[in-house]
């Protein structure tokens, strides 16, 4: 997607963090996207869903979708993430990221709360930065048939940059559909990654 959201895990940003989801190589037949922009009183949001699935087993995807320092390494354009405050299942993360749209660039700044429940779902919601509204749920899955887990994305973004009205969804989605692609891809490497 012509970037709108820093990737993190996950609504990942992770659109970000984490939130915030193929045997052996992510297949797109695998990877479902959709949003649907909304007007509101505040103005554009976007509501995002998606899933997929992957050979890891939930607590290597667990592993990976909490590890949030390492996500710049497999997110795309995230740049830099680092953990500000942990107190249990609470936890404080700033994000740095890269929007791209058309033929601009815009740098994004993000600090996110996001509360574990583990192995079962994680919820990032914004503290501060450069969106109105970003809220986004990663939700690890068990797929008893295979041994892999199936990961659903959903989340509710809203920039407060211009993001042209009739070309946002298209945009958000392929930005979305492009950070679950390298979220699934890595997490299908998850057993051997240690």
């Amino acid at each position: 997607m012509p970037s709108l959201l820093p990737r993190l895990p996950p609504c990942l940003v992770l659109s970000l963090l984490f939130g915030c989801a193929l045997p052996a190589m992510a297949q797109p037949s695998a990877l479902e996207v959709r949003v649907q922009r909304s007007e509101t009183e505040a103005g554009h949001v976007y509501q995002v869903s998606a899933h997929g699935e992957v050979a890891a087993a939930p607590a290597d995807v667990w592993r990976v979708l909490t590890d949030y320092e390492r996500m710049p390494e497999f997110v795309p354009d995230l740049r830099h993430a680092r953990v500000l405050a942990r107190n249990g299942d609470q936890v404080t993360v700033e994000q740095f990221g890269t929007a791209r749209f058309l033929f601009l660039r815009r740098d994004i700044h993000l600090v996110v709360q996001v509360h574990e429940q583990p192995i079962a779902q994680i919820d990032i919601s914004l503290v501060n930065g450069d969106m109105r509204l970003y809220s986004c749920r990663w939700r690890l899955v068990p797929v008893p048939s295979t041994g892999g887990t199936r990961l659903v994305y959903s989340g509710t973004l809203a920039p407060k940059f211009y993001v042209p009205s009739l070309l946002g969804a298209n945009m958000v989605g392929a930005d979305i559909k492009k950070m679950m692609a390298a979220v699934l891809e890595r997490l299908n490497r998850a057993p051997q990654a240690g």
